[in-house]
């Protein structure tokens, strides 16, 4: 097991790592829309799901993977209302269109609108 680690996204707020290699298996954290460079969660369901996005890229290629090497994911969302806006950020950097479970939770960390973790291969 490889621990995976990147100053391109955001560090860990609690007892854990932003992903795993195993058997050539990519396991991202759960990512929300925390900008790396400022702590910064930009306004708006669109650019939240941006930067989680952008967050789960850059674990994926520190692990030498990326969005096309991702056949799982499963999305968390604050609000159900914001599914068809999401759907149309997450489409743009997961265009091999993954398995995918996406549920509305009570509450995310930070008051956040979104989290988007994934599985992927080396």
């Amino acid at each position: 097991m490889e621990v995976i680690e990147t100053q391109n996204a955001p560090g860990a707020i609690g007892p854990y790592s932003q992903g795993y290699e195993v058997g050539g298996l990519v396991f991202t954290s759960g990512q929300i829309p925390v900008n790396p460079e400022n702590g910064n969660v930009p306004d708006g369901i669109g650019a939240q799901a941006e930067q989680s996005c952008k967050n789960v890229g850059a674990i994926l290629e520190a692990a030498g993977s990326g969005f096309d090497k991702v056949f799982k994911t499963t999305c968390f969302l604050a609000d159900m209302n914001d599914f068809a806006a999401f759907n149309e950020v997450y489409a743009k950097y997961f265009s091999s269109k993954p398995a995918r479970s996406c549920v509305a939770v009570r509450d995310l960390p930070k008051g956040v609108l979104c989290e988007i973790e994934a599985i992927a291969v080396k």
